[in-house]
């Protein structure tokens, strides 16, 4: 793990042309609305799981599938916008060190989008429609935070884990008791959530103003209110 670090930080740290940074960018972006990242993990599973992994949607009724795809659709969002932040976050930051901590946030990110992408399969569910929009303002949003320094860039990573753990919390008291399956990645994205939160922290990151908590909140609140029915 530690020589895998190394070789990505090494090659962080090497010198790219601004189309070779633009070209990779637009790369990212597209794989990211494509739902073609990967996930390094397995897909979070209940403690007690069915050995018929299609035989728990049915048991779901039908008000049961459309909260749970709506909620599951909103976690979506929320994972292409995290990729969004963390490649604006790391495209303004000048440390080639804290630019490969928001690549491998994102990386680990990028799990809980192919993870909230298959369980909406699973539903019978779609992604938001308006995918393209949440990244360009995420990434837009991202890039500022970098633009303001690094212990801000850090403490708006913080802060934005910390509204999105709560976030999960009151998505864990909105699921049907019966959809396991939802249950258990949520619970798995939240403690990864409340990681990056202290490490961003541990790494210098400050307090923002409560004005600028305020307007997170309230732009989030926007987005899972819209994301919830499209």
């Amino acid at each position: 793990m530690l020589a895998q670090k190394s070789s990505r930080l090494r090659l962080d740290m090497r010198r790219f042309s601004p189309t070779d940074e633009l070209l990779s960018a637009v790369s990212r972006a597209m794989a990211t609305l494509a739902d073609a990242v990967p996930a390094s993990r397995p897909l979070p599973v209940p403690a007690q799981p069915s050995t018929d992994t299609s035989a728990e949607v049915p048991e779901l009724g039908a008000d049961e599938r459309r909260l749970s795809g709506a909620l599951m659709r909103v976690n979506h969002v929320g994972e292409i916008c995290a990729q969004a932040l963390y490649e604006g976050q790391a495209a303004t930051t000048p440390d080639a060190r804290l630019r490969t901590f928001f690549k491998d946030a994102a990386r680990e990110e990028a799990d809980h989008l192919a993870w909230t992408r298959e369980r909406l399969d699973e539903l019978g569910s779609s992604p938001s429609v308006l995918n393209p929009l949440w990244y360009a303002g995420a990434l837009a949003l991202g890039m500022l935070a970098g633009r303001a320094g690094d212990k801000v860039s850090l403490g708006f990573m913080a802060e934005t884990e910390r509204q999105v753990e709560r976030h999960l919390q009151s998505h864990l008291a909105r699921l049907p008791a019966t959809d396991q399956r939802s249950r258990a990645i949520v619970d798995a994205m939240k403690m990864d959530e409340a990681g990056h939160a202290r490490e961003a922290m541990s790494r210098g990151g400050v307090q923002l103003p409560f004005p600028v908590r305020w307007a997170m909140k309230a732009s989030a609140r926007v987005m899972t209110t819209v994301a919830h029915r499209i």
